[in-house]
């Protein structure tokens, strides 16, 4: 059997999609269908640049590859937690050279759009998720930094006042409402905002989050709406690169401390067993500094699996970190097993909540982990 790498297959199931939703001409077709054969043409991280808001929060089409991802924790009054995900990815169909200036229809595009929408209804012990795929063209899906919007159909984040979003998702008989207001601001990842993921030129991303965002709204299940509050994260990255030989994967995790302490962090995993020495996190503090970490600066022990029964992969189940430099040690569960998401790329992404100690106190705290290359072959790039 024929083994296509994740960006081919990508594009062939956007092109069955839009075959069945929406007949197009030819032209159209063959734009949807025609995939770079190398990155010649696309830009490239190659080092720290400056970055301005809120021009670089929204979309950068001379890459190949951005995504912007929103995850969270949410209770309810009566103590019900739901985790969840909405993330919007665009990838270029053709180099910024090779585009046209001028289009002959509304639906001609050079930019095709993937998001997923997942669930985490802890009480009642069920995790959904769902994708879709659309062109961005016609207003079907697209981003744009002012006013800030991103959108697939009606799966949507836009700001409607400084620093506060409005994001929602609807599938099925889920519904996910809420208004998110950016407490903490924009952090730069890595290098002022160059997160290098490998030794290659370009093997890199421009790394943007916001790492805590006070969330209030509603969750909509088969057994009722439920009124919520929490926190939520987002994620924007943006480049042209894939993961560097000998890479299958990454672990990659996002913690929100009762001490108002953000932290990512990630290790990318090789074929031999080793974790990258290109595997690095960042500290964020209550005022807002950061401090980088490298891969010496902190340890992942996995201390419990789990093993999917729809992909018959083997993940990590929990976890201790430390960080000594911190005097931090904590210890990570997922709030539910299986968060596996079942879509063309399959992974492993979900809630966690947390409890350690920091400095000497006891710390507490919920976030999110993204586990890739498990159930797959994983090429870094969806």
């Amino acid at each position: 059997m024929k083994k296509f790498t994740i960006p081919v297959l990508l594009l062939i199931l956007i092109l069955a999609y839009f075959t069945l939703r929406n007949p197009a001409p030819d032209q159209i077709t063959s734009q949807l269908i025609a995939p770079a054969p190398d990155t010649t043409g696309f830009a490239r991280a190659e080092g720290p640049v400056p970055l301005s808001f809120p021009a670089d929060q929204g979309p950068h089409p001379d890459y190949l590859t951005e995504w912007w991802y929103y995850t969270g924790n949410l209770d309810t009054p009566d103590g019900d937690h739901f985790g969840f995900q909405l993330t919007f990815f665009r990838r270029a169909l053709v180099p910024p050279a090779a585009r046209a200036t001028e289009r002959e229809s509304d639906w001609a595009a050079d930019q095709v759009y993937l998001a997923h929408f997942a669930l985490t209804d802890v009480a009642g012990g069920e995790f959904r998720s769902f994708e879709r795929y659309s062109r961005g063209a016609a207003d079907l899906a697209g981003a744009q930094a002012v006013p800030y919007h991103v959108w697939l159909e009606n799966w949507a984040v836009e700001e409607i006042a400084p620093d506060t979003f409005h994001l929602f998702a609807q599938q099925d008989t889920l519904t996910l409402d809420l208004t998110l207001t950016n407490v903490k601001g924009n952090i730069l990842q890595g290098d002022q905002g160059y997160s290098q993921k490998g030794p290659e030129p370009g093997n890199a991303s421009y790394y943007i989050s916001q790492p805590r965002l006070a969330a209030t709204g509603q969750v909509t299940t088969a057994q009722g709406t439920f009124p919520v509050t929490g926190q939520a994260w987002m994620d924007h990255e943006y480049s042209t690169s894939a993961l560097s030989e000998g890479q299958i994967g990454w672990d990659w995790f996002s913690v929100q401390l009762s001490n108002d302490t953000e932290l990512m962090f990630f290790q990318l995993r090789r074929d031999d067993g080793t974790v990258d020495p290109f595997s690095s996190g960042t500290v964020i503090y209550p005022g807002g500094t950061t401090r980088p970490l490298t891969r010496q600066d902190f340890t992942i022990t996995v201390l419990d699996t789990w093993r999917s029964p729809h992909s018959d992969a083997e993940y990590p189940a929990r976890w201790q970190v430390e960080i000594p430099s911190e005097k931090l040690t904590i210890t990570l569960e997922p709030w539910l097993a299986d968060q596996e998401l079942q879509t063309s790329v399959v992974y492993w992404e979900g809630a966690v909540q947390l409890t350690g100690t920091a400095n000497g106190q006891s710390v507490t705290g919920n976030g999110y982990v993204e586990m890739t290359g498990y159930a797959e072959e994983f090429d870094g790039d969806f």
